[in-house]
């Protein structure tokens, strides 16, 4: 009887201490946690548009950007803090597409309703208007800045078109001078339009599916491959051109030679694709659509598929997700530095991600 009672007492001690050391682990492990969370990548949240988000670009230097949307205002942010620096008021449609000169002194914007507008990116300035009878669309400098690259949309039986628009640095000097017209070579809306090497050619996607190369002098169509079975909603570039990122409806994005349009890769997804960038420092991809817009009441984010998909360029493999918007995924851009990127979705909302250390020391292939 004396032995089982110091079994008893001894057995309680043990369960004294086990208790003791349990609450101290369980503490150190939800310090460890709250380090980690502290730790984790905390999006910017930028609230300045009550519409759709259309198109975000950097500036070379990286330090800004500018979000266009269907609210009729370009607003400019800086790119570290979120901060909102102003907007550029005059357009009365929707802006689809923007650019920004190397110098970061000008804004180029295509809108809706009709005009092209040149604006002074510091000073929210508008210095000239182009003016059609038509949409615009997608806007681009050329290499030097001497010219504007534009697509217009097809309306009131007008077919859809690019066009070549002369930019002259000194204001007084500027006037509205087309210098190139293409109108026969697109049956749908072309969607995208790039400069290709030292302004020789460019490069227009469209609804049709095809990747279509001209000569910027002539307009003489080069090149037309088939690359998606539906419509391309979006197409980029690598900083050095040499190959060109798709988004397509049909849930695939593919890699391009700039050159020739060969399929190098191509990464499949379980959503349509709205949009998709290149990592200028790192073999990654980042892809980004979701759920039709008007199917998005019906269901909740995780169902609808909103996050950005971030693969790795040459084996092809997802390695990662980032979740935040509660609509259809519109744009994403990396920042020039690659240390960053930025979203904008159907919800309005602007969200710039700056990568943790994990990101830049971990291999995910």
């Amino acid at each position: 009887l004396h032995l089982s009672h110091a079994k008893k007492k001894q057995k309680k001690k043990n369960r004294g201490c086990r208790c003791a050391w349990w609450r101290q682990y369980q503490g150190s492990k939800r310090r460890f946690i709250t380090h980690q969370r502290e730790d984790r990548m905390r999006p910017l949240l930028l609230k300045g548009h009550t519409r759709p988000l259309t198109f975000i670009k950097y500036n070379l230097d990286g330090d800004v950007l500018v979000s266009c949307a269907k609210d009729h205002r370009p607003t400019l942010w800086y790119a570290d803090s979120g901060e909102r620096i102003g907007t550029y008021k005059g357009h009365n449609g929707a802006t689809w597409s923007c650019d920004i000169t190397r110098d970061s002194t000008r804004l180029v914007t295509a809108s809706a309703d009709s005009t092209v507008k040149l604006w002074n990116l510091a000073t929210g300035e508008c210095i000239y208007t182009y003016e059609f009878d038509i949409p615009c669309r997608s806007v681009s400098f050329s290499l030097g800045e001497e010219y504007i690259l534009l697509t217009t949309d097809a309306f009131m039986g007008v077919p859809p078109a690019v066009r070549i628009l002369k930019h002259s640095k000194d204001t007084e000097e500027q006037t509205h001078e087309e210098v190139l017209l293409v109108n026969d070579a697109h049956p749908g809306r072309i969607t995208r339009a790039m400069w290709g090497r030292l302004n020789k050619t460019f490069v227009t996607s469209c609804e049709d599916g095809l990747v279509r190369k001209f000569d910027a002098s002539t307009g003489k169509l080069l090149n037309s491959v088939k690359i998606h079975n539906k419509s391309i909603q979006m197409m980029d570039m690598d900083r050095d051109q040499n190959t060109i990122i798709t988004a397509s409806q049909d849930k695939t994005s593919k890699l391009l030679d700039a050159d020739t349009f060969e399929v190098l890769k191509t990464y499949q997804c379980d959503r349509p694709l709205n949009t998709a960038a290149i990592s200028p420092i790192r073999d990654h991809i980042a892809l980004g659509g979701g759920q039709d817009a008007a199917s998005v009441t019906t269901s909740a984010g995780q169902a609808g598929k909103f996050e950005v998909v971030l693969y790795h360029k040459l084996f092809m493999e997802m390695f990662g997700t980032v979740r935040g918007h509660f609509g259809p995924l519109n744009f994403v851009a990396f920042s020039p530095n690659g240390k960053s990127f930025t979203t904008g979705g159907e919800d309005g909302y602007v969200r710039v991600h700056h990568f943790d250390s994990d990101y830049f020391e971990q291999e995910f292939a």
